[in-house]
């Protein structure tokens, strides 16, 4: 092999998945904005006998090397619930995906996406989508715009010039990915406050925090909510029965009951909002390393968060309500009530809301009547597999 010729290698076993990992979080060092993640979670999350993912999906992780120097690395993968999903909701028979996308240079990076075409064409795969890293509920999405600051918890990051080397080897935007900043101190709009003063006085309103004394039963009326909330979005995939209980474990130790709302009509769950201290300000601080000491600054902040922004990942309302006066009502409310108490609580200063796609008329709406302003852009390519 010459030195300037580009090879691409699988990275098998339990070595080939750590050595993926080591070389991902070595792309990131170099980003000034960048988080460092911890590297026994990013293992986790690609080894098939740990995430559920793999339960419904199948992967191949892929390393490119110029003489012994790796100069980058993708997945191919394809999840099976995301290929019984009507095609006008992005994905479909036939759509295969990338993600965990890293390279050197141009050249790796078109050598590197032509490998994963090649693998999921031989897979049966007529399109792919990217990067989506490994699920459409991880991180989805090319970072475009908000290079300029730190991502929040769960959001990825990369660099700019990444989305000229996918573009130059003929994918195309199918869709764009939004998150909007917010200044948690300030007061909404008064309109927006009228609204919300509504909706408390109604009383076949009631808006309270998650429970985790219930906590199982908690996690399965969010994931009830969403599934039926998103199901017609772009992009949806249905959790699995695995993937909550998953989630509902992985998620507890972030979820503080103040935070974290349900709301009901006439005593039925309709609608949810979640939110997450923005656990990257302590992670950043020890390097993504647990040890020496590293555990010791997460737990003691894990206790509570103090001055952490706060990140509302999800949230949803039930499709019977959407369109409709009461189902903006009580994502407003919802918030009011997450950003007294982020406030009041732990002296947060600024929440992040996202992502959300850019043609959901009815959240974008929510985003701007809050007079939130947009943050950082994601884009998913596609490109035919002929």
């Amino acid at each position: 092999m010459s030195a300037t010729e580009i090879v691409i290698e699988p990275a098998t076993g339990k070595k080939g998945r750590a050595a993926f990992v080591d070389l991902g979080r070595s792309f990131a060092a170099r980003e000034p904005h960048s988080v460092p993640q911890l590297r026994s979670e990013l293992i986790e999350l690609i080894d098939p006998d740990r995430n559920p993912f793999f339960g419904h999906g199948r992967a191949e992780f892929l390393v490119a090397r110029r003489g012994n120097q790796p100069v980058g690395r993708i997945s191919a993968h394809i999840d099976e619930l995301a290929l019984q999903m009507p095609a006008g909701q992005g994905f479909g028979p036939g759509t295969g995906m990338f993600g965990y996308f890293d390279a050197e240079d141009e050249a790796a990076a078109h050598a590197l996406l032509q490998a994963a075409e090649q693998s999921l064409r031989s897979q049966g795969m007529t399109r792919v989508v990217g990067p989506i890293s490994l699920s459409v509920w991880e991180e989805p999405g090319l970072l475009v715009r908000g290079q300029d600051h730190a991502p929040m918890i769960m959001m990825g990051h990369h660099p700019a010039h990444y989305r000229g080397w996918i573009e130059s080897y003929g994918f195309i935007p199918a869709k764009t990915l939004l998150t909007y900043d917010l200044d948690v101190t300030k007061e909404f709009p008064p309109l927006i406050q009228r609204i919300v003063k509504s909706g408390e006085r109604n009383e076949r309103i009631r808006v309270r925090p998650v429970d985790k004394s219930r906590w199982d039963e908690e996690v399965a009326v969010v994931l009830e909510i969403l599934n039926d909330a998103w199901s017609k979005n772009w992009g949806f995939v249905p959790f699995t029965p695995e993937e909550v209980a998953y989630a509902g474990k992985k998620l507890r130790p972030i979820i503080f009951e103040p935070l974290n709302m349900i709301a009901e009509l006439d005593g039925e769950p309709v609608a949810f909002m979640l939110t997450f201290p923005d656990i990257n300000q302590v992670l950043k601080r020890i390097d993504g390393k647990l040890f020496p000491f590293g555990w010791f600054h997460l737990l003691r902040w894990l206790r509570f968060p103090k001055g952490a922004g706060m990140r509302v990942p999800l949230m949803g309302v039930k499709k019977e309500l959407h369109n409709s006066r009461v189902a903006s009502q009580l994502a407003f409310m919802m918030i009011s009530q997450i950003r007294d108490k982020a406030d009041e609580l732990y002296g947060s200063k600024r929440g992040e809301i996202g992502w959300i796609l850019d043609d959901n008329q009815g959240m974008v709406a929510i985003a701007d009547a809050i007079e939130s302003r947009i943050n950082r852009e994601y884009i998913v390519f596609e490109k035919a597999l002929g």
